[in-house]
């Protein structure tokens, strides 16, 4: 079972998809916590989510986690799904107003980081964390400790 979690194609571009959303996330993570009146507890309570303290430190904590893990490609597969459901949570809590007052283009022009986020981390999800990755020195490990 962590051998499917783990195993990748070992293509060395994946670095990049890697870079960019581990990057990414991992700063919004810490701006959570930095700021938390603008990107995490304030910023929950403005959009409506229940318990915004609790949830503001907790993204903010996954992004964080997550976001590390994806930079250092350690159990990407894993790390990106809770990602995943952070970007679609945040598309349909901050992007559904917009679309019922500006329409579908505003919509667009307004998500376009959230959908870029989102489906990088798909991306992972499905292609794993590629070469330059811990998940490879993991699974060689592995393969060598049965041996």
């Amino acid at each position: 079972m962590e051998y499917k979690i783990l195993h990748s194609d070992l293509d060395k571009t994946t670095i990049i998809i890697r870079f960019v959303v581990g990057a990414v996330f991992l700063s919004e993570g810490i701006q959570k916590f930095l700021f938390p009146e603008l990107r995490g507890a304030g910023r929950f309570e403005t959009i409506g989510l229940p318990f915004p303290e609790f949830f503001g430190n907790l993204v903010g904590a996954f992004e964080i986690i997550c976001g590390l893990f994806i930079l250092l490609g350690f159990i990407t597969r894993l790390a990106a799904i809770p990602l995943i459901i952070i970007m679609g949570v945040a598309i349909a809590s901050t992007k559904t107003d917009i679309y019922l007052e500006k329409g579908f283009w505003e919509t667009l022009h307004g998500s376009r980081t959230d959908w870029a986020m989102l489906l990088g981390s798909l991306f992972l999800l499905i292609k794993g964390s590629g070469a330059f990755a811990l998940d490879s020195l993991l699974i060689k490990y592995g393969k060598q400790s049965q041996s």
